[in-house]
């Protein structure tokens, strides 16, 4: 008995996207869809590479049209598809999405946030990149354990490009790398800019899904040179709960919305403290401050991540707690940010009207 197109179409139309609760046709994310008696073949684009939500959606389709539209056999090819760059910015080849992590004060476990995210994205199967913008205080070569100076190429056209470093499954390019030992950079803004520009665009990054960029602390040089060089896919703002940690973060949600980068959420750090011996959460800088600051500034609050010694340990030896500790609460609360800074993405990109979607739907018999 042969599968009709109705039934395979209405069964199709109740298989949601994981992440925006939509139906597939309507998202546009069917394409190449042909029908052979009890057969149907098709191809679905997915706009995240993150391996759970990709297996979701397969499930979801096979099942489909196997109890709704009595197909006997399902030749299924699942894509993975980018977001498109407005027209009037310049996108970097082969780099899907530029996520900034950022903060407006030091000392607020910034850098942590990005290593972590980072693997925790590559475990999840995105390709990624971390590059490691705070000139000043470039930490992540310690945090995940690489420490050399990176080698370079020449490209077809005779260019020399920079090959990042990898670690734990992640490209890794900073300052870090090339700098002395100790000595610290005294440098002015069209440094600042052209050292940006650099590692942006001289460095061989590959084919990446997202490029996270650990921001240095404030509104200054190098937030400006990013925006301007690159088109950045969203931000994420870390903080900790106490006022004075908030003051400066508000400044910098201002300063990204001036540049036309939208906020993906606030992730709250150091959120609260739970004892050897006891289940109870001390919340020894406050508690509140990032929930408050994500609804007077109209975004989520992404995750509220625990003080922990482990954290700590894990990243001054070079194995950030995703990878020394993966079954840890700290690793978990980590891979759970991961899924919800690319739902946050996804999200922003529908609003921003860059989301990749060519309306096809071909349809045709064998």
């Amino acid at each position: 008995m042969s599968v009709t197109l109705d039934a395979v179409m209405a069964a199709l139309r109740t298989v949601k996207d994981p992440e925006k609760g939509r139906d597939i046709l309507s998202m546009n994310l069917v394409h190449d869809l042909k029908i052979d008696g009890d057969t149907v073949r098709l191809r679905v684009s997915v706009k995240t590479p993150v391996r759970h939500v990709r297996e979701s959606l397969e499930t979801q389709v096979r099942d489909a049209l196997v109890s709704k539209a009595g197909a006997s056999k399902v030749d299924l090819q699942m894509d993975v598809e980018g977001a498109r760059v407005s027209a009037d910015r310049h996108g970097i080849p082969g780099i899907k999405h530029i996520i900034a992590v950022s903060s407006g004060k030091g000392g607020v476990g910034k850098s942590t946030v990005a290593a972590n995210l980072s693997i925790a994205l590559a475990k999840q199967g995105a390709k990624v990149g971390l590059l490691d913008s705070d000139v000043y205080g470039p930490n992540i070569p310690t945090m995940m354990g690489v420490n050399q100076p990176p080698m370079a190429r020449q490209d077809e056209n005779g260019r020399e490009l920079i090959i990042p470093l990898e670690a734990h499954g992640v490209k890794i390019m900073s300052m870090g790398f090339l700098a002395k030992g100790d000595q610290p950079l005294v440098w002015r803004g069209p440094m600042l800019h052209g050292v940006v520009s650099q590692f942006l665009l001289n460095v061989d990054w590959g084919n990446l899904d997202y490029l996270i960029v650990d921001m240095p602390p404030g509104t200054g040089d190098v937030q400006l040179s990013l925006t301007q060089t690159a088109p950045v896919s969203g931000a994420v703002v870390v903080t900790t709960p106490q006022e004075v940690s908030l003051q400066d973060v508000r400044k910098a949600i201002l300063m990204f919305e001036k540049v036309g980068v939208p906020v993906l959420g606030i992730v709250e750090n150091m959120s609260y403290f739970v004892c050897d011996g006891c289940d109870k959460r001390h919340h020894i800088f406050g508690s509140g401050g990032g929930k408050a600051l994500a609804d007077k500034y109209q975004t989520r609050l992404l995750a509220e991540l625990p003080l922990a010694e482990a954290v700590r340990e894990a990243g001054d030896t070079g194995a950030p707690i995703v990878v020394r500790a993966p079954d840890s609460v700290q690793a978990i609360a980590f891979n759970k940010l991961a899924g919800t800074v690319v739902r946050a993405l996804a999200e922003a990109s529908v609003r921003s009207g860059t989301e990749s979607g060519a309306p096809v739907v071909n349809i045709g018999k064998f």
